[in-house]
Formats: C-alpha cells, structure tokens, sequence
C-alpha cells in the first residue's frame, strides 16, 4: 500500500512515549519528519517471520497484535498493541528477520520510521540510542515477566490481568473471542470460558459476542496480583 508523509501526529505519539519524551522539540520534530504512514485493513499482514527488519512502527489508531504460531499450527497471541504504542525495534536495530508475524486486528493506521533514515540519525544522536536501548530492556522484561506469569500465577489471575491491560489501551469493552484471549494467557478456550462465566455471574463483567465487558474492573485488578481466584 502507498506511503504518505507522517503529519505532526507523529511528533504527538513521541512526546507522550517514555522512549522520546524528555528530547525535546526540535529531536521529535525531526524524528517526525522522517516518517510517512501507512493503513492496514481489518486482518492485513504488516509482516511476517523471517521478513526483513527494516522500519520502527507507531499505532496511530487501531490495533496491531504480535503473533506466532506453533507446529500444531496453533496461533499465539504475544501482544497487543494500541494507539501511542511503538513495535519493531529490535529487527530495526540489528538488522535481521522479524521474529513473529504483526497483523491488523482491525482497520489500523501506523506511523513508520525506516531504518535507514533512523540509524542516520542515530549516529549523530547518541542520546537517542541510549533510549532505544532503554526500550529494547523493557520488552526483554516484559517477556519475562510473561514467562513469570505462566509458572507462577493461576489462570484466573493471569486472565484478570490481561483483561485489565487490554481495558487500559482499548476500554472496558474489549472486542476479542475467548479463543483468542486464551491464546494471550496460555489457556483452553473451554478454560477460559468457565473463568469468564464465573466472574459473569458474579457481576464483575458482562460477555456479548466477540466483546467483553469489565463492569468492575478494579475487582479483576485486584484479583490479577492473586496466585490463585475464581
């Protein structure tokens, strides 16, 4: 699809990230002026595994979900990424394949920044380096804190917890299937589905197709630091 110039959205999305924040106006509105932007309709591939790792993306609006699959062809949700978010740093740095797939959950627009004009840059802003390395810590971070969840927590709290982060990028209706959100949390649609009828019937959420709706959030907040809830 074709690319068009970034307008100053771009800039606004890096003022408010932790990565670009403290660099001043004129480094984001540089950093602005190199991107361009591109859309994505509801299910289009951005990349794939094993694609070369050439450009950093913002979500401008939408959703973008990180995937991979497994050889019993079982998809796996690793994130989920909304407005303000930025993805694809580390295939920008070093140069090699992307690692997972990035598909549009929905209708989505992305602010892209290509790795040649940023590693341009980057040699005449150190600082900028050192932040990005900053970010490269915090994904590493938040992988294991993933792995952390899997072995520590039950499946009630890990599906709270998600419920509560997914409610903090998209609202508390959250359009996802059971299925997928299992993927997300390492569990059985079946699983999944009794938790969620559980806290149905409870009053903390309300479930229509393909949408969950926290009515109480701070209830699943509370229960996602939990080892064990139902």
């Amino acid at each position: 699809m074709a690319m068009m110039s970034a307008d100053s959205g771009f800039g606004q999305l890096l003022r408010v990230n932790p990565l670009f924040s403290n660099l001043g106006p004129k480094v984001i509105d540089c950093l602005s002026a190199m991107a361009t932007t591109r859309t994505l309709q509801p299910g289009e591939i951005l990349f794939q595994v094993d694609d070369p790792g050439d450009a950093l993306y913002g979500v401008r609006r939408g959703e973008i979900r990180i995937e991979t699959g497994t050889e019993a062809g079982r998809r796996i949700v690793l994130n989920s990424l909304g407005a303000g978010d930025l993805f694809g740093e580390i295939a920008l740095l070093d140069g090699r394949e992307r690692t997972a797939d990035a598909v549009a959950a929905v209708a989505s627009e992305l602010f892209v920044l290509r790795r040649p004009d940023l590693l341009a840059y980057l040699t005449r802003e150190p600082d900028v380096a050192i932040r990005l390395i900053g970010l490269l810590c915090s994904r590493i971070r938040y992988i294991a804190g993933q792995m952390t969840e899997l072995a520590t927590l039950s499946l009630g709290a890990r599906l709270a917890r998600r419920l509560v982060v997914l409610a903090e990028d998209f609202g508390n209706e959250i359009e996802i299937s059971q299925e997928q959100l299992g993927a997300f949390v390492g569990g059985t649609r079946e699983s999944v589905n009794r938790q969620l009828q559980v806290w149905r019937r409870a009053g903390y959420i309300e479930l229509r197709r393909g949408c969950i709706v926290l009515l109480k959030a701070e209830a699943l907040a509370r229960m996602a630091h939990e080892p064990s809830c139902a």
